[in-house]
């Protein structure tokens, strides 16, 4: 079953929350943060993207980076932007975005869960982005990076949650500058804190990782790597047992597509490029971009020109990993045709969350830096409950969570 514990949060003080609160720190890269961040002395990126405030030059994996980041967090404690909650609470993180709602709770999950796999995973991991966030938590003592959970809807949770934010005003309430509505509640009540932990102990078996599996397996190495320089890290770093978490429930999550660019066509030219894929699907060009509308339906924007691909019967298995999109893909176009072997480690391919929209793939494709775009329909919540209880994983990149939690609004400190 799963087993949760509130937390002492380090949060902004309320006028500030707005301004603190950054997008997560893997959606940006250094320099969309030192945009971001440009005139924001309280933004939080000045703590999960240090390099904002060094030199262009510098390795952003470098020991400089973390060292400015934990010199960072103390200057925004010391500012009295951040403050530590003098007891453990719950809270609950509700998002808006275009009129649909999703309410969470914040709460630190058990990295006993995670590597028994009470805490299922449906991706492998990247050891170098691993490692970036095993040194950021390492030298700051924060875990700055929310790990987005799923589990399947418990009536009596709702039921709860419901109330709270009923009776209750949030602590935090604000629309930040890309329109999502961000508010938040503290449980501080020992009964309704209780409540809520026996409620998971008792009719949650398990949790979905939906979005944050490098940090997760970050927290789980932090730990691991604790208990190797300490006799007694359950009593010297208590906090390292549990990594921070948002638990949202199924039928309020929604999944975006998560499209894919190549950089190169492996020496074939386009009109070459399309026979061979009609081996397997039928295409149609497009007069307008390609969002699919159906499972096995592809847009393709290559050379100017849209397509649209739909997968041939018996092109595909018909098992949980096979039957995905992502999969149909990679082994009838990426791999056979642009020897892209591991979308993991193959440098020649990208991801583009749906959120930037198909104009993106576009642009990606027209100013060079692609040389094809592919969309993609999004994987469902229930082909990804299906993969994580089958013990699969899902090719890389296969989800896109909108919207996103800030970081910064709340922050699991493991150093006391």
């Amino acid at each position: 079953m799963a087993h949760i514990k509130p937390f002492k949060a380090l949060r902004p003080q309320a006028q500030f929350a707005k301004a603190v609160a950054s997008k997560p720190y893997d959606v940006l890269s250094s320099l969309e943060a030192k945009i971001e961040a440009e005139g924001n002395a309280a933004s939080f990126l000045h703590i999960t993207k240090a390099e904002i405030d060094l030199s262009e030059s510098i390795d952003v994996h470098s020991e400089t980076v973390y060292q400015k980041a934990k010199e960072n967090l103390s200057a925004f404690i010391q500012r009295g932007l951040l403050f530590r909650e003098n007891k453990a609470c719950f809270y609950i993180y509700q998002l808006v975005m275009q009129g649909r709602s999703q309410t969470g709770l914040v709460c630190v999950s058990s990295v006993d869960d995670y590597e028994k796999d009470v805490i299922k995973k449906h991706e492998f991991t990247r050891p170098e982005k691993e490692k970036d966030r095993i040194d950021h938590i390492t030298t700051t003592g924060a875990q700055t990076g929310n790990v987005f959970l799923a589990y399947r809807n418990i009536k009596e949770i709702d039921t709860l949650i419901k109330k709270w934010k009923a009776d209750k005003s949030p602590i935090y309430d604000f629309v930040a500058e890309d329109a999502v509505q961000h508010s938040i509640w503290v449980i501080n009540d020992e009964d309704a804190v209780n409540k809520i932990m026996e409620l998971f102990n008792t009719k949650v078996p398990c949790t979905y990782i939906a979005d944050g599996h490098h940090r997760a397996a970050s927290a789980a190495k932090v730990r691991q790597a604790l208990k190797k320089t300490s006799n007694h890290t359950d009593q010297q770093y208590p906090n390292a047992n549990y990594f921070l978490t948002t638990l949202f429930p199924a039928n309020q999550l929604h999944i975006m597509d998560y499209n894919r660019v190549v950089k190169d066509l492996n020496g074939l030219q386009p009109d070459e490029l399309i026979k061979k894929i009609e081996k397997t699907f039928v295409i149609k060009p497009s007069t307008k971009a390609v969002k699919p509308k159906a499972l096995h339906t592809f847009g393709m924007y290559v050379n100017n020109q849209w397509y649209t691909l739909q997968a041939k019967e018996g092109t595909f298995k018909e098992d949980p990993i096979g039957i995905l999109d992502v999969s149909i893909l990679q082994e009838n176009i990426l791999h056979p045709l642009l020897d892209i072997k591991d979308q993991r480690t193959d440098k020649r391919i990208d991801f583009v969350g749906g959120i930037r929209g198909l104009e993106e793939l576009e642009k990606r494709v027209n100013n060079g830096d692609a040389a094809i775009a592919f969309s993609l329909y999004p994987v469902t919540m229930n082909q990804l409950f299906d993969i994580a209880d089958s013990g699969n994983v899902m090719p890389p990149k296969s989800t896109w969570f909108e919207p996103k939690l800030r970081d910064g609004l709340l922050t699991h400190l493991i150093y006391e």
